[in-house]
């Protein structure tokens, strides 16, 4: 199948099932789910739809049976959005990326702050670093 119909197709089917999840689902089970991206089997049988959850992960955990219970009024709702010979199946996926990407972030600025020139291990002539006792904007 050409991939700019798949990407349509996906396209729909992430509309959908946010807006689905944000306007018309009332459990409360399912709160703070951000619909991240979508992927559509080739044969047009099977969708994954990758969703944030915002919570600890018993919360996360909560949220996702939620949504795994509520897959078939999703695909309903689907079904009368795609005109397609099969509506996909809908299967939610927790997207650990947004949270690999913060931890990355924090790594990342953690090594920064370790080797930068600034650090009071580098210095060998003990000047004095900008918070102490520079006028700052903290000194007002």
């Amino acid at each position: 199948m050409k991939t700019h119909r798949l990407a349509r197709v996906a396209e729909v089917v992430r509309e959908v099932a946010s807006e689905t999840i944000l306007f018309e689902m009332r459990d409360p089970r399912v709160r703070g789910v951000t619909v991240t991206r979508t992927e559509v089997s080739g044969d047009l049988q099977h969708a994954k739809v990758f969703v944030s959850v915002m919570g600890s992960p018993q919360e996360q955990e909560l949220c996702l049976h939620g949504l795994q219970h509520a897959a078939g009024f999703i695909q309903s709702k689907l079904a009368s959005r795609l005109k397609t010979r099969f509506t996909p199946v809908i299967h939610f996926v927790l997207d650990q990326g947004v949270k690999k990407s913060i931890e990355m972030t924090r790594l990342i600025n953690e090594a920064l702050s370790q080797h930068a020139p600034g650090n009071q291990a580098d210095k060998a002539d003990g000047t004095a670093e900008e918070g102490e006792g520079g006028s700052g904007p903290n000194d007002l």
